[in-house]
């Protein structure tokens, strides 16, 4: 007798849709709780949200699509909601059930997407979100005949709250066991032959044959995705492309707006009767609170103030908890490095490479999570679009809007979470060319560097005053120079299109604790996981440069003479000196120490490629050391400060603020040359490496991130730039300042 094995119940694959500003990440994150990963879509910088969704029939897999208005794909994260949804997504299967989720206030612009969407023919659910903010604005929706209308179940929910969303699991199973696809918009005639004339033109030579919903694309988009994927194949079709809107201008409309008028029309026969509005809508609290922060002076006011709160606190609070975790790091270096006495390069590995390594991106998490929290507040409660719509008059000018503000801000904390904050910008264009432009507002990083020249140099000859106005004035040559460089980048490379900047402004909502945590946490998360692996490699690489070769002769020599000084200075016999060296804990020893990590320093690879490129910043003052020194600050800035402290036989553990390390750098002089004697830092030689270390690309977790977030095209293209425009800043600053005595 022989068994019939049930097979397996079809895994189902779920994409949750919307306008932007609908609560749709708050039921994504209800939906899937912890159950969600991030990455990107192949080939592209838009981020993938993918979680699991339990079903009656068992778990499925939620792919949150960009927010979006329609599917006239004029953006890059349009274009990946529509390839999504048609199966053009490699590796991301075509959906089986569509979650739409529309805002209970806005019932009718809402559902213009989802009456696009329905044109695919795929199972839909209905999601009627803000479904609180409704019922107070006295708003009433008749959902059933509204469901019944549109053929597909309609529930009501409250996304942050978490209510009604539960039921959206069966209402999928639902949907997609009787396959209930929401109506279709009847297309008139002409059009549907506008569509057969353009699928026999196209006849056999599209390598997957296309769908109505395709061609219908090409006819109603200017730019549409799907014909310059048909013109890479050499696929004429523009003919009869103009043929179609020609047929539609006959009919009197506009090709460009057929579409959404055509949709607008359907849609109030579906909604006659469904929806009963107050017949006089009260002033709610978002339009009082808007009439001050929107106003053209206090609402300034206002924003700038909360904006110095939000950079402050991301500079400051975050101050503690980073020196904890350097502290840390300490810690746990002194614990390990005893383990590796006998093998001196596997301890440096460990302990410099390694734990080092992992201690260079682990300490940005602060600032980070810090940012992210704020960020989520600002998006949560509303003001982030009022925050975007104010500062979008002052940035349009260069090729920016309004919502770069917020990560050129948070950049003067640290570039990572600014450019992380980039993930706010729709439009690919602008978040790319704020990418670009963020490393140069000047970071924490930075200031350990103006700190150490200013109060070797500045302050000494001219003061605190003078020395407190430099210090400020360095904190916006960043800013001087990344503005013209926006400019550039928006007109000449990216060729962005002038156009307005339109944004909804969502009501004003409490925030909900969850949503903000979880925000918190995925941004945490993806930072370690994306960035930290190449930071870790950069820190490694650099390590190895700056340990390689290592002969034991370079400390035999070094003692030798060592020694040798040091008798003729006390006055007293080689043995003498030796038998004082062999105590570890004598400060004598500490100073052979310092002096041989020195040597070793100035004949590693690193130290050899400063020699051999000192020729190159000789326009900018640089002797070998100094240049020594900027190359070993590529993966951090701060690392100048410890370097060289090691050249100059201080020992890394110095900072800043050392007196010992302000000395040797003001009595330092030139051994060769036609500078010989003279000394090699100068007022203007102090000012050029301000200004190169204010502009340079020297932050290897960066560089990390621009890689993850644009792409290593864009992060080479942003290190040249920003290196070659910190030379030429170096050699004006040194040549016009030595010019002028």
């Amino acid at each position: 007798m022989s068994t019939v094995t049930a097979s397996p119940p079809k895994t189902l694959h779920v994409a949750l849709i919307g306008n932007p500003n609908t609560g749709k990440t708050s039921i994504f994150n209800v939906l899937t709780g912890l159950r969600q990963r991030v990455g990107n879509y192949p080939g592209v910088t838009v981020e993938k949200k993918v979680g699991t969704i339990f079903l009656p029939e068992g778990p499925g897999y939620l792919v949150d699509l960009p927010g979006t208005y329609s599917l006239a794909a004029s953006s890059l994260d349009e274009r990946v909601v529509v390839d999504v949804l048609s199966g053009h997504t490699p590796g991301v299967a075509r959906p089986d059930v569509i979650i739409c989720v529309v805002d209970a206030t806005n019932l009718q612009r809402n559902l213009f997407l989802a009456s696009q969407v329905a044109d695919l023919g795929i199972p839909m659910v209905i999601a009627v979100n803000l479904w609180d903010a409704a019922i107070k604005s006295g708003l009433k929706i008749d959902l059933e005949e509204l469901s019944e209308r549109l053929g597909v179940p309609v529930l009501p929910t409250v996304g942050r709250r978490g209510t009604g969303v539960e039921l959206l699991g069966k209402a999928v199973a639902e949907a997609f066991e009787e396959k209930r696809c929401m109506v279709k918009l009847a297309w008139p005639r002409e059009i549907n032959a506008a569509v057969e004339d353009i699928r026999k033109t196209i006849g056999e030579h599209a390598e997957v044959p296309l769908t109505d919903v395709e061609i219908r694309r090409m006819i109603f988009d200017a730019d549409s995705a799907v014909l310059r994927r048909l013109d890479a194949s050499g696929i004429g079709v523009r003919a009869a492309i103009d043929r179609a809107r020609e047929s539609i201008r006959k009919l009197g409309m506009n090709p460009m707006a057929a579409e959404a008028l055509l949709h607008y029309r359907h849609l109030e026969k579906v909604l006659a009767g469904v929806i009963t509005a107050p017949e006089q809508i009260a002033t709610g609290a978002t339009e009082s609170i808007d009439r001050l922060l929107l106003h053209r002076g206090w609402g300034l006011v206002a924003f700038l103030s909360m904006m110095y709160f939000v950079f402050q606190s991301v500079y400051t609070w975050a101050g503690p908890f980073m020196d904890l975790i350097d502290a840390a790091k300490g810690w746990v270096q002194d614990l390990v490095a005893p383990m590796f006495d006998s093998m001196p390069m596997l301890q440096s590995l460990v302990t410099d490479g390694l734990i080092e390594g992992v201690g260079a991106f682990v300490i940005f998490l602060p600032q980070i999570l810090i940012l992210f929290f704020f960020i989520a507040l600002l998006e949560d409660t509303g003001y982030m679009a009022r925050a975007a719509f104010l500062m979008d008059k002052l940035l349009s000018w260069c090729g920016l809007n309004g919502k770069s503000f917020v990560p050129m801000l948070s950049s003067y904390a640290c570039a990572i979470p600014g450019i992380l904050a980039t993930r706010t910008i729709e439009d690919n264009k602008t978040r790319l060319a704020t990418i670009l432009v963020a490393p140069f507002m000047s970071c924490s990083a930075r200031l350990p560097v103006y700190i150490l020249m200013i109060g070797a140099f500045i302050e000494p000859r001219y003061g605190p005053w003078v020395a407190g106005f430099t210090l400020f004035v360095m904190h916006f040559v960043g800013l001087a120079v990344a503005i013209p460089v926006a400019w550039v980048v928006t007109r000449f490379v990216l060729k962005t299109k002038g156009k307005p900047f339109v944004m909804e402004m969502p009501p004003y909502r409490v925030p909900r604790l969850r949503d903000v945590i979880w925000r918190m946490w995925s941004g945490a998360q993806e930072f370690i996981v994306r960035a930290g692996t190449i930071i870790l490699a950069i820190t490694v690489i650099v390590w190895a440069l700056l340990y390689f070769p290592r002969p034991e002769s370079v400390a035999e020599e070094t003692a030798a003479a060592f020694i040798a000084e040091q008798s003729l200075e006390q006055n007293s016999t080689v043995q003498a000196v030796i038998d004082e060296l062999e105590d570890p804990e004598s400060e004598l020893s500490a100073e052979l120490g310092r002096q041989i990590d020195s040597a070793y320093l100035n004949q590693s690879y690193m130290g050899r490629a400063g020699k051999a490129l000192q020729p190159i910043f000789a326009p900018a003052g640089f002797d070998w050391k100094i240049t020594v020194g900027v190359l070993a600050s590529f993966p951090a800035r701060e690392v100048i400060i410890s370097t060289l402290g090691v050249i100059y036989a201080l020992g890394g553990d110095v900072d800043e603020e050392s007196g010992d390390l302000r000395t040797a750098l003001a009595n330092a002089e030139w051994h060769h040359g036609p500078l010989a004697g003279t000394p090699v830092f100068t007022i203007p030689v102090a000012l050029a490496i301000m200004v190169f270390f204010a502009l340079c690309s020297q932050c290897g977790a960066t560089m990390a991130v621009i890689v993850k977030e644009a792409g290593w095209k864009w992060a080479v293209a942003s290190f040249f730039l920003m290196t070659s425009l910190a030379w030429i800043g170096a050699v004006l600053v040194y040549q016009i300042g030595t010019a002028l005595g």
